[in-house]
């Protein structure tokens, strides 16, 4: 169950149209949901319990412990408590992850939680390599401006983020109430699906570190946001080739880092 329903007590200021009966509220579910990869679990996440076997998939390439070919078995197993995601992976993502060492505990609003060194915090993004996709400024409203449509849990509930992938059009798109785990459920179903990372990733939330280093580990060349960046996000976006868009609402956006993949067309510039 992704969502459920409460009655809410409605108080309206300046209005004598309160409901007779308080209306029923849909609200998302969030679900403890742990990450266990070969009967160890890595990591417990509060998140949405829809699109797993792609948050399996793509919290194991985001996090740089295993790619799709190296992940054998998923299954969904549901306890008192939440869900056990059981991941198994081959011998070589077993090596990685062994010699890694490393322990989460997340709530919605954190994706670095748990990481024990300052290095891991703020390893090195994978640098993009792609240097061919390029948008126009209007794509870059088109792409966002269609993303509201493809949100039904956030229509339903207002709780919800998304991370969507845009090439000529929107290729695919997941929802969560936790931003990070919108976008490793995003980059799991195009890991799993085939599809390569020739295209730009859109974010209904800020852009943090972590967010860059798993739009880099995916391989996308252009992040579009639409809220704010922070420093350190910006930096590690332009260090590691991602064109970074942010502030992208109504008609205009911030273009901070590789503006050489959006290319010249007849545009206002601020």
């Amino acid at each position: 169950m992704i969502q459920t329903a409460r009655p809410a007590a409605r108080i309206s200021f300046g209005r004598g149209d309160v409901p007779a009966r308080p209306p029923i509220r849909p609200l998302a579910a969030e679900v403890a949901i742990a990450l266990s990869f070969n009967g160890t679990t890595q990591a417990v996440m509060m998140a949405s319990p829809a699109d797993l076997v792609d948050f399996a998939y793509g919290f194991a390439a985001s996090e740089g412990i295993a790619q799709a070919e190296q992940i054998q078995s998923v299954e969904a197993v549901t306890t008192p408590l939440g869900i056990d995601l059981q991941i198994w992976v081959d011998a070589h993502a077993e090596a990685r992850l062994s010699a890694r060492r490393r322990t989460m505990a997340g709530p919605v609003g954190c994706g670095l939680c748990g990481i024990d060194s300052l290095e891991e915090a703020l390893r090195a993004a994978k640098p993009v390599s792609d240097r061919t996709f390029t948008m126009t400024p209007s794509q870059v409203m088109s792409a966002m401006a269609d993303l509201p449509g493809h949100q039904p849990l956030h229509d339903a509930t207002r709780a919800i983020h998304a991370a969507g992938f845009w090439t000529d059009t929107m290729v695919a798109v997941r929802e969560d109430v936790g931003r990070h785990n919108a976008l490793d459920k995003l980059v799991g179903h195009l890991c799993r699906a085939g599809i390569a990372p020739n295209g730009a990733v859109l974010l209904t939330s800020r852009v943090s570190i972590d967010m860059v280093q798993k739009v880099a580990a995916l391989g996308a060349p252009i992040l579009i946001a639409a809220s704010a960046p922070t420093d350190a996000a910006l930096r590690m976006a332009d260090g590691a080739g991602i064109t970074m868009i942010a502030q992208a609402r109504g008609d205009r956006f911030d273009l901070f880092t590789h503006p050489n993949r959006i290319s010249k067309e007849a545009a206002d510039v601020a």
